[in-house]
């Protein structure tokens, strides 16, 4: 049998020699070296066989979609790190390429062919040939391991060139393959064997090639890490392969500390499988045990040389790096060309842009615990290393990191306070992180920078007595610290924290006192601190704003504010931009301008909803605000929606102007809803201050005095009025309007004479104004007054949706608001002290006999409540004549649907029949 196949053997290798002209002996040595290599050793049947795929394996179309592109360009490169799942990928789309007609596909894995150019080629010939491509019988052997010879490569590329099928020639392993030289080869025969080669190189590391050239031409396909990583939606159906079911937030969490590593997620899955609660496990497991470390340590670590592995285990301790920060952790000066280096060969180490490196997470997690089992009691020290590189640096977030994670606290609240950053625990995208950061600092941290830390940390969770304990230490070291600019930053941040305590205490005087330390200390403050840091000016002005709200200097107050509110948008300046627009709308809202006061409270809840921050340190006054609108238009849910949405939203911030602001708020609703006695109790909730409101005082008086009148407690409610400050408008007709009420209606105008509101004050008080005179009228028997004066009420009360006014007015204005007569125009005259456009005896403006008075001109129609949009759409068709039935057709509606919505709108038009309703909407302009 052995002697048969020889002889077989010997008439082939005659009939090569038939073909190329050599004798049978040379013809069998050629046959011969298919089967070994140029060192004579059998080739490695392995390196040629596509890798099997796992029966966990999991098909990602979105990717092999992408490697379809081979197909069309002639190189393509699948780059990514160790166990990130490049070789099955090209495996699984590969073996969808095995059809008639379809390209050859061969195979080779180069890990075993080493740098030595003749041993690349022979192992490729070989892949070549199993994989059934028709070589040229004249292409050539390499004998030598170390050399190829030009026409082998020249004859491989015609050949290629010439075949009837593509070929698709994948390199695995080709970050093994460091030899410029095979390179160029391989390069040569790529560029020449076109259209018949389509090249696929599987790598850790960037290849030799010329990349650029093929990817400036749109000749190179290239998938990477980013594209590798697998996505949650992957990642939960590999765990379910894996016999694993999780919630969408454990694999969630699971994509994020993997990065989405294959290897990692495959490991992570079958530890799993061992433990009782695999969710737990992969929420808890330390990645520094198990099969994720010896993978790392063994495909990484261990790769490198000792150099670089100690780079590698210092730097763990950094989140980001740069070569300067790793040069500075590792005391070397060679890091920049060693993380290039880690980064082009995928070692786990990523270059995010601008110079700055990042680890792996589980990566860096085994370094770290390698750090403190073969060098304890380093890693402080590099974290102090590090905190002091980055606050030379200018990188303060990341040096109060490092200094925390050195226990070095006297450093970072230092490195806080001298930058001018206190303001942080306050406001912007770090403020959570800065108080996490320093509520884990000692208490033994001695000196002006700690307590000054400590003050805004209870400061900022509204801790009045702990902060300003914790602040007068501070001011008492600080005593030693003269003249220094780090001594200005401290004291400018100690005024910062004054005008806050005095705000939260209720004392503007101490608030004005803290204004002007900082005045005094804003030249003293190193050049750009200030400019770095805008929130520390937005939010000094927004307390001194506040406490002077409180005191009721409303001008003063609006100065302070508007310049914050006007200031340039910002992250860091978000929150006090907010509080000072609400102040400023409460301003507006207590001046009787509701419109604007709306306008000002909605811009400042759009204010931190933009930046998406926390609300923690505002006041929240906004929506006390827009509840109180919405009270005066008789929107009653809705206000009571707004009150509970702030006490919701803004627990931080508990100042004197947002307690009162809910306190009176709370109680106008209980009022507008018949409760008086509820209104009696809200209004009387103790507020807090040091010093009294006059507004605050004069408002809850009024709401009060309101309350007794409805429960028929008339002297009470009059004995209310000494608490009235007569100096505020809106406060005067108040008061007025209870001394109407009361029994004292010349009192009552003879207030509004002195006060004078028209001009001085927003509808919502003027109304309230007119009202009173109109009502002093009605009582006087004047009713062409009382009516031309509701008529005035109603046309400004309808520019700011007021409602609240007339219904609180009582049952005497209700004839004046039946009448549904249109109003004329009435024609401009001079005024005098009769009725309009006469003089004082009722003669004309130049003396002569005026015409009879008209009976009044009558008002506008009042709109009770304002109609919702399916009643305008009614109402739109009713004024086309519609019937019931053919609006309902229309609309899409039942009869009776149509017909309630008939009811509700005659109700709210104060209308009984249909050209009523009609008439009474063109006359609003509804129509």
């Amino acid at each position: 049998m052995l002697g048969g196949s020889t002889a077989v053997a010997g008439e082939r290798a005659g009939a090569v020699g038939a073909v190329t002209g050599v004798d049978g002996q040379g013809a069998e040595a050629a046959s011969r070296r298919r089967f070994v290599d140029p060192h004579g050793d059998p080739f490695l049947r392995t390196r040629f066989a596509v890798p099997a795929r796992p029966v966990t394996f999991l098909p990602r179309s979105r990717l092999t979609r992408h490697l379809d592109g081979a197909l069309r360009t002639p190189l393509t490169m699948v780059n990514g790190a160790a166990g990130a799942g490049k070789s099955l990928l090209v495996a699984d789309w590969v073996r969808h390429l095995d059809r008639p007609g379809g390209p050859h596909v061969a195979w080779l894995t180069t890990d075993a062919v080493g740098d030595a150019p003749g041993m690349f080629w022979a192992y490729l010939l070989q892949a070549l040939r199993v994989a059934g491509v028709p070589l040229p019988a004249d292409v050539g052997f390499p004998a030598d391991a170390n050399r190829l010879s030009p026409t082998l490569r020249a004859r491989l590329a015609a050949g290629l060139s010439a075949g009837e099928r593509p070929v698709v020639v994948v390199l695995d392993e080709f970050d093994r393959v460091t030899s410029p030289e095979i390179a160029e080869q391989l390069e040569f025969v790529q560029h020449h064997a076109r259209p018949g080669l389509r090249l696929v190189l599987v790598t850790r590391t960037e290849p030799l090639m010329p990349l650029h050239r093929y990817r400036a031409a749109g000749e190179l396909t290239e998938i990477r890490g980013a594209e590798l990583a697998f996505t949650p939606g992957e990642a939960d159906r590999l765990m379910e392969l894996h016999g694993l079911r999780l919630t969408p937030a454990a694999v969630g969490a699971l994509v994020e500390r993997t990065r989405g590593w294959a290897a990692g997620l495959r490991l992570s899955a079958l530890a799993a499988r061992e433990s009782p609660d695999p969710e737990v496990y992969l929420k808890e497991f330390e990645a520094d045990r198990g099969a994720i470390a010896d993978f790392l340590l063994a495909e990484v670590l261990k790769r490198q040389d000792a150099a670089t592995q100690d780079l590698l285990l210092r730097v763990s301790v950094l989140d980001r790096f740069s070569s300067g920060l790793a040069n500075t952790v590792t005391g070397r000066d060679d890091a920049d060309a060693l993380l290039v280096r880690l980064s082009r060969d995928n070692a786990f180490v990523e270059h995010v842009g601008h110079g700055l490196y990042r680890l792996h997470p589980l990566f860096a997690e085994i370094l770290r615990a390698h750090l403190r089992m073969r060098r304890p009691g380093q890693e402080r020290g590099l974290h102090r290393r590090a905190a002091g590189w980055l606050r030379r640096s200018g990188d303060l977030a990341e040096a109060l990191g490092h200094g925390a994670a050195a226990g070095d606290w006297e450093f970072t609240a230092g490195a806080l306070v001298d930058d001018l950053a206190i303001g942080q625990f306050f406001t912007g995208l770090r403020s959570d992180a800065v108080a996490g950061l320093f509520s884990r600092m000692r208490w033994e941290s001695a000196g002006p920078a700690p307590e000054l830390v400590r003050a805004a940390g209870r400061l900022a969770r509204c801790e009045l007595d702990a902060g300003m304990s914790h602040l007068r230490r501070a001011q008492d070291e600080l005593g030693e610290y003269g003249g220094t600019a780090g001594g200005a930053a401290a004291r400018l941040s100690c005024a910062l924290l004054e005008a806050l305590a005095a705000r939260l205490a209720g004392a503007p005087d101490r608030a004005e006192d803290a204004a002007r330390a900082a005045g005094e200390l804003w030249d003293a403050v190193p050049a750009g601190l200030l400019d770095r840091h805008p929130e520390l000016t937005a939010l000094l002005l927004d307390h001194v704003g506040s406490a002077r709200l409180w005191a009721g200097h409303f001008e003063e107050a609006r100065q302070a504010l508007s310049r914050v509110a006007d200031s340039a948008p910002g992250a860091a300046t978000a929150l006090p931009r907010e509080d000072s627009l609400g102040g400023l709308a409460l301003i507006d809202y207590l001046d009787g301008w509701l419109d604007r006061a709306e306008r000002r409270a909605r811009e400042a809840l759009a204010e931190t909803e933009w930046f998406g921050l926390p609300r923690a340190s505002g006041s929240g006054v906004e929506r006390l605000v827009l509840a109180a609108v919405a009270v005066e238009r008789d929107e009653l849910g809705r206000a009571q929606a707004l009150l509970d949405s702030s006490a919701e939203s803004h627990p931080a911030m508990r100042d004197p102007v947002r307690e009162a602001g809910r306190a009176l708020t709370t109680a106008r609703l209980h009022l507008a809803r018949g409760d008086p006695g509820a209104a009696l109790m809200a209004v009387e909730a103790e507020v807090r201050a040091d010093d009294v409101s006059p507004w605050a005082r004069g408002e809850a008086a009024l709401v009060a005095a309101a309350a007794h009148l409805a429960e028929g407690r008339t002297q009470t409610a009059a004995g209310l009025l000494s608490e009235v400050p007569d100096e505020r408008v809106a406060c005067a007709v108040g008061a007025a309007r209870v001394r109407l009420a009361t029994g004292h209606a010349a009192a009552a105008v003879h207030l509004l004479d002195q006060v004078r509101p028209e001009g001085r004050a927003g509808p919502a008080v003027t109304v309230r104004a007119t009202l009173v005179r109109a009502q002093a009228a009605d009582e006087a028997g004047d009713g062409v007054a009382a009516r031309r004066l509701v008529s005035r009420a109603l046309v400004e009360a309808r520019r700011e949706r007021l409602r609240r006014p007339f219904i609180d007015a009582g049952p005497w204005i209700r004839p004046y608001l039946r009448d549904t007569t249109p109003p004329r125009r009435p024609t401009t005259r001079p005024s005098g002290t009769g009725p309009i456009g006469t003089g004082p005896s009722g003669t004309g403006p130049n003396g002569s006999t005026a015409p009879p008075p008209r009976p009044y001109d009558p008002p506008p129609p009042v709109v009770v409540e304002e109609l919702s949009g399916r009643e305008c759409d009614v109402l739109r068709r009713l004024a086309l004549a519609m019937s019931t039935d053919e609006i309902a057709a229309d609309l899409y509606l039942s009869v009776n649907t149509v017909k309630t919505h008939l009811k509700s709108v005659y109700r709210k038009l104060s209308v009984n029949r249909r050209n009523e309703a009609v008439r009474r909407a063109r006359d609003l302009g509804l129509l």
